[in-house]
């Protein structure tokens, strides 16, 4: 496949996609691309991708520098892992992208490029920064009832109820451990309810988790 027949089928792709040359400089942006960062084609053809992403890894390390790494790696044509890069739109919005990474030979001229597939995950990092801060709290929270209510649960657990915490412990399945406590599975769930209560939990794995941490069991 020529280049020009590459360029042409990656150039409607509903995906961000840009190509560099071996010596680092843009020879393709197609117009998914153009919308994704807000630079038009003219403005980035022949400029580097340092110069026009100002990329920065997840470590908030420059990915995107003169001699880049990647473009190294993509040199004998080996697989090249994606990764997630933090680079500059137009506006100067920092976002977050998945950069995904094919090494293409033209047979014919003997000239390699590097294709770059781009998709962007901001909403998807937001969220997990979102949910960090989430469990963060959470923890806070749980660390400060402890030090207010102390390590003892509201309610004492019966010995049957510290027996079901312990087998769900050592990863035994809820008809095992009903059929081997002579109850029904019905019972069981009332036992779980009852140890939830007590516990102040929200469900078995977090009755385990405290059980263990305050090692009722």
């Amino acid at each position: 496949m020529l280049e020009a027949e590459l360029f042409a089928f990656l150039e409607n792709t509903a995906e961000a996609v840009f190509a560099v040359q071996e010596s680092g400089e843009i020879c393709f942006w197609n117009h998914a691309a153009e919308a994704l960062f807000g630079h038009p084609a003219a403005e980035v053809l022949g400029n580097t991708c340092s110069k026009v992403l100002h990329g920065i890894g997840a470590l908030g390390t420059d990915v995107c520098q003169e001699g880049c790494a990647v473009l190294r790696c993509a040199k004998p044509a080996s697989h090249i892992p994606n990764f997630d890069l933090n680079v500059t739109t137009r506006s100067e919005e920092r976002i977050w992208i998945n950069l995904s990474s094919i090494s293409y030979l033209n047979r014919r001229t003997g000239r390699s490029l590097l294709v770059h597939l781009v998709r962007d995950i901001s909403a998807h990092k937001k969220r997990e920064k979102l949910f960090s801060r989430m469990v963060a709290i959470s923890k806070e929270v749980a660390n400060l009832e402890e030090a207010i209510t102390g390590a003892a649960p509201v309610v004492p657990l019966s010995s049957q109820e510290l027996e079901i915490l312990r087998m769900f412990a050592v990863g035994a399945a809820a008809p095992r451990i009903a059929k081997a406590l002579g109850i029904s599975p019905q019972t069981l769930r009332n036992h779980l309810h009852h140890i939830n209560q007590k516990l102040r939990t929200h469900n078995r794995l977090e009755a385990v988790m405290h059980a263990l941490k305050r090692h009722l069991i």
